[in-house]
């Protein structure tokens, strides 16, 4: 088998584990998660990380490894699944990189610009900057001190002028002067394939495997990583269905309005999914139920 890797990738409950499956069975693979809900150990069933079955036939790697009170940035993450990877193509298989966390797929195959942290002061006051200046005087302000990428973002795109420009005044460095420093961490060939689907039917999904979630334990689940995990902002708590629920189960709300919450706002995470990958280059497109087609495709590639 050549060195290069497989992807799966796109909006939760499209079909991605369906789709892995079908790949590690074709090509002796094995699935290295990346999607940033599903590394916490203490909520498989919320998270919707495959079932133990699943995980039973291929090896699943990267899946229910953290703590509900750890957190790991995209960058930390891809440090950790670079030799992952590796040694897996080193075993002579294939790695099937699957989830839905963009920037973590991202700092894994293009790198992460290693930008320090930037003091809130700097950030308020660039803040405060716009507010009193407004977007195309402070789009003027970003070009004097980074032509190259004032020239890629629209004046009325507040976030990422005062990022840019709250990261030259704490470093001294420009934004593109940053990206030009960054590094692969893992430079190998990596076939990316999308699912997608009209929004009602995903919509529709959702609801369906929140029932599901619900009738295999999820609130039991939440239940007992609170008594593990008091903090309610602790990190692995935060996430969608996961928040909702604590929120019930303190009392604050119903569970049928946990329930609706957490549709609601899995739908909206959904489509924020769609919105990045959209911009992520060379992902060829199926729709749910074409594994097979996933598996043509990657064939035909992996013998180039």
């Amino acid at each position: 088998m050549s060195r290069k890797a497989l992807c799966v990738l796109g909006p939760t409950g499209a079909g991605k584990t369906e789709a892995s499956l079908a790949l590690a069975e074709e090509f002796r693979g094995v699935v290295v998660n990346f999607d940033s809900r599903q590394v916490y150990r203490a909520i498989p069933v919320t998270t919707a990380q495959p079932s133990p079955e699943e995980q039973a036939r291929f090896p699943h790697l990267l899946y229910g490894f953290l703590e509900c009170s750890e957190t790991v940035s995209a960058g930390a993450f891809a440090e950790m699944a670079a030799p992952v990877v590796q040694d897996i193509m080193a075993k002579g298989m294939t790695p099937i990189l699957v989830g839905g966390t963009g920037l973590y797929l991202r700092a894994l195959l293009d790198g992460l610009a290693p930008i320090p942290d930037v003091p809130e002061s700097v950030r308020a006051k660039v803040f405060a900057d716009w507010d009193e200046l407004g977007g195309l005087a402070m789009h003027d302000a970003l070009r004097q001190v980074d032509p190259d990428y004032a020239a890629k973002v629209h004046p009325n795109d507040r976030q990422r002028v005062t990022r840019a420009l709250e990261v030259h005044a704490a470093t001294g460095r420009s934004f593109t002067q940053w990206h030009a420093a960054t590094a692969k961490v893992l430079d190998v060939p990596c076939l990316k394939m999308g699912i997608r689907m009209d929004k009602q039917v995903l919509d529709r999904r959702l609801a369906l495997r929140i029932e599901a979630m619900l009738a295999a334990g999820a609130l039991d689940e939440i239940r007992q990583a609170m008594r593990a995990c008091p903090d309610a902002s602790a990190p692995g708590l935060s996430g969608i269905g996961c928040a909702e629920l604590a929120a019930h189960l303190r009392g604050e709300i119903s569970l049928d309005e946990a329930c609706a919450l957490w549709l609601s706002n899995t739908k909206a995470y959904a489509k924020r999914q769609m919105t990045w990958f959209k911009k992520e280059p060379d992902v060829h497109w199926f729709g749910p139920g074409q594994a097979g087609a996933l598996v043509a495709l990657a064939r035909k590639w992996l013998a180039e």
